[in-house]
């Protein structure tokens, strides 16, 4: 069974399309279910649904109803993203955009177009381009990009602390991600509302997406052209300068996609993992009570909100099976990121913590899996600690079932998140935050605080010979603390 031979008579059979308002408006024809429309708000329900019709992978209706495989279990999805002689990322392959199914203007195609990108290439030519990224990636001072992530969250929070209330993920998770990109990058003087609002629009599709993509792309093109003449050392400079000698356009094409996939899915990551913390009793308690470290939050918020829900797409090499489904040359299959970490067989109790536990689907795998993570897991470690350790008394400022996400088929973002908190002062933000709480939650280790000591009793003279020196005291030798110095350290001092 494919998803093509279960249209009876084909796609563009209107007659097989029930009215809007119909019980079954979500159904398409040949009776598949519709991944997009207003029945399809909550994917999370549609995919179960799929689960418990098909197995763990199931055949469904993209936009303009395109047949594509869902691939809904977490077995299912690490055999294919770890198999590249049977499944594709060359979107050239899809026999739906080879008969014209899939028209020009189709909703999805600014994430179905193929471009000369490490992330839709094979073979040598893959391994030149993600060599070159890799490689680049490889030079970036972790230690360095962990001090600026905090001054940056320092200078964020500056700007709504002492109003005693913010919306996160507007002021804080939606900009943090761009100010470090641009560090990154070596272009920290272009950070600005205009790039953050521009990086929000391109991956939608609107109107105005074209407009947004000439924007970054002249901001990154501008930047390829002063690096090419004046190397620093910042990721670019080092893209440029690999041995695997990228052109102007390539180097240009890769900073997009780094930036914008970066940028999309560590701002998801941040307001994901502030909302737990704020709404979940038995993470702010663990966290408060230095239980559970932030990272630890961070992974448990990857295996429930994957800051992307699917990828889009791989594509049949040739005739195989999967799941039990016979998948056809020229197949396109949905890697499902959200209905695989939920996979029954892998994980029986949703509700059940994670701590530990990084086999989640959160960053794909095989050749293309995600080559920035690190980076991303050090915006979110370090920005919501940060956070949280200059206002410790944050709460949310709205009831829970008033927060809203916009959903589409490749994630779920938050789009607000009200908090208060009692007015705080401004830091200086070249520093680290300073409260004690920042004791307790350093990395991936919890520490506590020193306790003070009884004073030492004042020394005794020693007694003195008669006809003889007096014996001097000795100076008692001072060592800094264990935790003094890791916190030195941390702050980067």
């Amino acid at each position: 069974m494919t998803p093509e031979s279960l249209f009876p008579t084909g796609t563009d059979d209107s007659t097989a399309v029930p009215p809007p308002g119909c019980p079954a408006h979500g159904i398409g024809p040949g009776g598949l279910r519709r991944l997009y429309g207003p029945d399809a708000e909550d994917l999370g329900a549609v995919y179960e649904k799929l689960r418990a019709e098909h197995g763990p992978v199931a055949p469904a209706l993209l936009h303009e109803d395109v047949p594509v495989w869902v691939v809904l279990g977490h077995t299912e999805n690490m055999h294919m993203v770890r198999t590249p002689s049977q499944y594709s990322r060359d979107t050239r392959l899809w026999a739906r955009l080879q008969d014209g199914s899939v028209k020009p203007d189709h909703p999805l195609m600014p994430h179905l177009a193929w471009q000369p990108l490490c992330c839709y290439a094979e073979g040598d030519e893959h391994l030149r381009l993600r060599g070159a990224v890799t490689g680049a990636i490889s030079t970036i001072d972790h230690r360095g990009i962990r001090r600026h992530i905090n001054r940056a969250t320092q200078h964020l929070v500056n700007q709504f602390c002492e109003e005693g209330g913010a919306e996160l993920v507007a002021q804080f998770a939606e900009r943090l991600p761009m100010m470090v990109m641009c560090e990154i990058l070596g272009m920290p003087e272009e950070y600005n509302d205009r790039l953050v609002q521009a990086a929000r629009d391109l991956p939608k599709g609107t109107e105005t997406a074209i407009a947004s993509n000439e924007y970054i792309m002249g901001v990154l093109m501008r930047l390829t052209a002063r690096r090419r003449a004046e190397p620093q050392d910042d990721f670019t400079s080092h893209l440029i300068n690999h041995p695997a000698r990228l052109t102007d356009e390539e180097v240009g094409q890769h900073l997009r996609l780094v930036l914008i996939v970066a940028y999309e899915s560590t701002a998801n990551l941040l307001a994901n993992v502030l909302r737990v913390v704020l709404t979940d009793p038995r993470f702010r308690a663990q966290l408060s009570g230095g239980q559970m470290t932030v990272p630890q939050a961070v992974e448990q918020s990857m295996w429930d909100e994957p800051p992307f829900s699917t990828v889009l797409g791989y594509f049949a090499k040739r005739e195989t099976e999967l799941g039990g489904q016979r998948i056809r040359q020229g197949d396109g299959l949905l890697m499902g990121i959200a209905p695989g970490n939920v996979d029954p067989r892998v994980r029986p109790d949703t509700g059940a913590n994670m701590q530990g536990n990084r086999s989640h689907l959160a960053f794909s795998g095989g050749p293309h899996e995600c080559p920035g993570q690190d980076i991303g897991r050090a915006i979110a470690d370090v920005g919501v600690d940060a956070l949280l350790t200059r206002l410790p008394d944050v709460e949310l400022d709205c009831d829970e079932e008033e927060l809203q996400w916009r959903e589409s088929i490749s994630n779920r973002h938050l789009v607000e998140l009200p908090v208060q908190f009692a007015p705080k002062p401004q830091q200086d933000d070249s520093m680290g935050p300073q409260h004690p709480l920042s004791a307790q939650r350093l990395g991936n280790r919890s520490f506590s605080v020193p306790q003070a000591q009884p004073p030492a009793p004042e020394p005794t003279a020693a007694p003195s010979v008669p006809g003889s020196a007096p014996i001097p005291t000795p100076e008692p030798v001072r060592r800094p603390r264990l935790f003094q110095r890791v916190l030195r350290w941390w702050r980067g001092e």
